[in-house]
């Protein structure tokens, strides 16, 4: 047939499926490939398992109790070599933020643990494995504040909390309930009065340190201030460090032996950014070492748990590519060979149409990121749809379900008014039917076998993970974890809105914007998923560029009144990466859309599932 790929028309032969072999690289190197994704998990676990018990100094128990109205409580427990009833040790409550989990103030607890403290890292309500609904219970601040009390381990005179943003709001409401409980308090990215928790004074909570970093998103929400920077000259704060004139940065305010210290500590990075900075980190390290006894005296920039993060990294980087060589290898066997196919004939868009079609795939997404999200919370909140749980996921599905249904009204217009007539382009051509009379149902049926199997591969690998090393695979914002039997019920509810829009995606990168071909098709498959992966996640990258170059330069954010959604987006660029990829390679291998996004609707579900806040009892 002929198929004109440029201005000169090119004489393409037909392939047959027995041709398919020729086509793929030896199956030899999926294996190697395989092993190396196998050994980054390894590699990186161990590292990040010796990093976070320092060597094997530290122990790390995974704990559950009862907290208020027989809430499950789960959280992290951290003791020091040498901690027994008979010597314990200074104690520190490390409570997380919002859509976080235990996990995400592991560099803090790492650190704290290193310096002879006990550290209850916890799980809020709702979050991780504590059960919901989130925000319930005071945050589940006071229920841990009590458990660390009740161990005999804990030296009962030097206990302190540690909370990231809404952390810091329950670690507040915990020191309100608990006055006499605990003897100094960090507050990171956090304040007082806001959102349930007490208002802040000359002698509440005791002796307060604040890491409030110079470019914190939050500044408004928090201290009421248009700009982190100038907290210092907001009334609020000013009443908390009981003084009329502007709070210095890195001075001392009142008496740590009456309980009334002050200090505020301005690291110049985000609000997400104090999980990863050496500055924020190491100003909780400075302001215990100040207000409680018992620590170990290291200096407060010896810090190790950093190489905790670059281990979890690799294993997850490993997680992702364990999963391109594993499906290859399966579409080999017997019985799901037939799933393979020769990409259709291409009938997409070309020369402007493509970058036409391109920029609307780049802008739909970004353009419609906010309203989408919020339109979704409004109208299907958790307490009136619980089942959907989870308001960011709803927000999140909500979101994606339109922009599939802008896209898809999009295309149909696009292939009914123009494709169909200007080339004779049929639903095959998309990647969406089987060739040779296989049953649409059937095959479609065996793809989904092939995703849970491959989907449930890399479970197993953080399942291992989990038993060997107690870590799970994540980076910064970006986390993978196992779910909890709750959590895989809330990602079934949210699975199929999901997959249509994944299914959409694939009709729109591989439909009408697949690239066009060259002799090495490895080439082209390693240029398509380059391409894709780029496509898919660049707007996000825009819209990041568009909300911190501003808030780098002024101290205020592009669009301030959406500093959660932005923070959000940030997980957006390399989880958008990687559906692209996976959409790009399997559909290169299979001849269709079906495979890469029931891939990614089940692993995108699943890892925002996982990693956010549950709001309802289901």
């Amino acid at each position: 047939m002929a198929q004109k790929i440029s201005d000169q028309p090119v004489i393409v032969q037909p392939r047959q499926p027995e041709e398919i072999e020729e086509i793929d690289p030896p199956s030899r190197k999926h294996w190697i490939v395989l092993a190396v994704a196998a050994l980054m998990v390894l590699f990186g676990g161990s590292l990040a398992w010796y990093v976070q018990t320092d060597g094997g100094n530290i122990t790390i128990k995974d704990v559950r109790f009862v907290g208020t109205n027989g809430t499950v409580m789960s959280a992290l427990l951290y003791v020091p070599k040498g901690v027994t009833n008979k010597a314990p040790a200074p104690a520190i409550l490390a409570i997380h933020g919002y859509i976080n989990s235990r996990e995400t103030q592991d560099g803090f607890a790492i650190e704290f643990a290193r310096r002879g403290y006990v550290v209850l890292a916890l799980d809020q309500t709702g979050h991780g494995y504590s059960d919901g609904p989130a925000f319930a219970n005071g945050f589940g601040g006071p229920d841990g504040l009590k458990y660390l009390n009740s161990l005999d381990i804990v030296d009962k005179k030097n206990i302190g909390l540690e909370g990231h943003s809404m952390g810091g709001w329950a670690s507040l409401i915990a020191t309100g309930v608990y006055s006499t409980s605990y003897q100094s308090i960090v507050l990171e990215g956090s304040s007082t009065g806001t959102s349930g928790a007490p208002e802040g004074t000359a002698t509440f909570p005791r002796n307060l340190g604040l890491v409030f970093s110079k470019y914190d998103e939050f500044s408004q929400l928090m201290w009421g201030s248009p700009s982190a920077a100038g907290i210092v000259n907001t009334k609020k704060l000013q009443t908390l460090f009981n003084t009329t004139e502007p709070v210095e940065v890195g001075k001392v305010y009142g008496s740590i032996e009456q309980g009334t210290a002050r200090k505020l500590y301005q690291p110049a990075v985000t609000h997400p950014g104090d999980h990863i900075s050496t500055a924020a980190i190491g100003a909780a390290m400075e302001w215990m070492g100040l207000t409680l006894k018992g620590g170990k005296p290291l200096a407060t920039t010896d810090q190790i748990w950093y190489w905790k993060e670059f281990g979890t990294l690799i294993a997850l980087i490993g997680m992702v590519i364990f999963i391109f060589p594993l499906g290859a290898l399966l579409l080999r066997t017997p019985f799901f060979r037939s799933l393979r196919e020769p990409m259709p004939e291409r009938k997409g868009l070309a020369g402007w149409g493509w970058w036409v079609g391109a920029l609307l795939t780049v802008a739909i997404p970004i353009i419609s990121f906010y309203w989408f999200q919020k339109w979704g919370n409004s109208n299907f909140p958790a307490k009136d749809y619980n089942f959907w749980p989870q308001n960011i996921t709803t927000g999140i599905m909500v979101w994606a379900v339109l922009n599939g249904l802008i896209s898809l009204g999009l295309f149909l217009i696009w292939h009914f008014a123009l494709n169909r007539r200007l080339t004779g382009a049929t639903f095959g051509n998309y990647g969406l039917t089987w060739s040779g009379g296989r049953h649409f149902w059937s095959q479609l049926g065996k793809t989904a076998l092939l995703a849970i199997i491959i989907i449930s591969g890399a479970y197993a690998l953080l399942a291992f993970s989990d038993f060997a090393f107690k870590t799970d695979f994540r980076f910064w914002v970006v986390a993978v974890k196992l779910m909890s039997a709750t959590q895989f019920r809330i990602f079934l509810d949210y699975l199929l809105p999901f997959v249509a829009f994944f299914l959409v995606l694939g009709i729109g990168l591989h439909g009408q914007l697949r690239l066009r071909g060259n002799a090495d098709r490895r080439q082209t498959l390693a240029r398509a998923m380059l391409v894709n992966a780029i496509m898919v996640s660049i707007g996000f990258v825009i819209l990041l560029l568009v909300n911190y170059i501003p808030l780098f330069t002024g101290g205020v954010q592009g669009i301030p009144t959406e500093s959660l959604l932005n923070i959000v987006a940030f997980q957006f660029v390399p989880l958008m990466a990687i559906v692209g990829s996976i959409s790009t390679y399997f559909y290169y291998k299979t001849g269709h859309i079906y495979l890469g996004a029931f891939l990614n609707g089940m692993l995108i579900t699943w890892i925002i599932v996982a990693s956010t806040a549950t709001h309802v009892l289901i």
